[in-house]
């Protein structure tokens, strides 16, 4: 497979913590520490456009084309329900009494994961927090629907994996000590049978359904440090993650072999922590604390 770099995406003037998904399949958003939403476009990704602003830093990010909105959460446990088209107008609620670490919406709810342990669902048609519950003493830090079942993963900050019906909030079943730590990263893969967790222990995990880890999972771990995200490509036959080490690592989804490195030296990577992934029809993008977002084309 060949890999290249297309483009550094610069701007922010603060880590870039979150990405999400434009208003167009050629365009993707970036946020993080500066407060900024920012939209860049893939044929002319030279200058962003501000969407808006927030005084504080954000976290994490979900856009809602089908409803115009943006949701970003923030570092202070408030929600930003944005309106790009607007202006920017935005109806601000904080919540979480700590951080709103990921979003995730499912049809008409969003679901905010919240510093303070707490899993909340939301009305997305009202920007109105509906149910909470209380998951863990510890961050709620990601979460992973699965592709079949209306069932979400959550990871915390205690180890735990969390999965949890998405309509009763009851949990099914914990995946006790998954990690050593801090379980900063989740992704099913597509077919819904395997659940692969990343965490601040490095290390890429494998689990099935019934949340037994797979005996063909890596025996080593993936990274040199803290694994910050994972993502698949659009056809489910390849994933990368991200971690603190400064680099990004492809793998073989069915074989979980590792198949490329993408890091300073060689490619022209990012030069501090790689925070976030988003995977794009033959693009993949990456976030990172040196404040860039890079694109980069993916040919399998």
């Amino acid at each position: 497979m060949q890999i290249k770099k297309i483009h550094p995406c610069t701007g922010h003037r603060a880590a870039i913590y979150a990405l999400a998904e434009g208003s167009g399949d050629r365009f993707f958003l970036s946020a993080g520490g500066d407060g900024w939403i920012v939209e860049w476009n893939l044929d002319a990704p030279e200058t962003g456009r501000l969407i808006a602003r927030t005084e504080s830093k954000i976290f994490s990010l979900c856009s809602l084309p089908e409803q115009d909105i943006l949701v970003a959460g923030n570092m202070d446990g408030g929600l930003h329900w944005i309106r790009p088209n607007e202006g920017g107008k935005s109806k601000d609620i904080l919540h979480h009494k700590k951080g709103v670490f990921d979003l995730l919406p499912l049809g008409d709810h969003l679901y905010s994961a919240g510093g303070d342990g707490v899993l909340t669902r939301w009305s997305i048609a009202e920007a109105r927090a509906l149910e909470s519950i209380q998951l863990s003493g510890e961050s709620m830090r990601c979460m992973a629907l699965h592709p079949e079942r209306r069932e979400i993963a959550i990871g915390a900050s205690d180890g735990h994996i969390y999965v949890v019906n998405a309509d009763t909030m009851v949990i099914n079943y914990t995946i006790h000590s998954a990690h050593d730590n801090s379980v900063f990263c989740l992704a099913w893969t597509p077919d819904g049978k395997r659940l692969l967790s990343g965490g601040r222990d490095a290390w890429l995990r494998v689990w099935n359904e019934q949340g037994k880890p797979d005996l063909n999972g890596p025996k080593e771990a993936a990274h040199m440090f803290t694994i910050n995200h994972l993502a698949f490509s659009p056809d489910g036959s390849l994933f990368a993650t991200a971690s603190r080490d400064k680099t990004i690592k492809i793998w073989d989804t069915y074989s979980l072999k590792l198949l490329k490195v993408l890091d300073t030296i060689r490619h022209g990577g990012h030069i501090n922590s790689v925070n976030r992934l988003l995977w794009l029809p033959e693009m993949l993008v990456s976030a990172s604390d040196d404040q860039r977002a890079i694109i980069w084309e993916v040919e399998p």
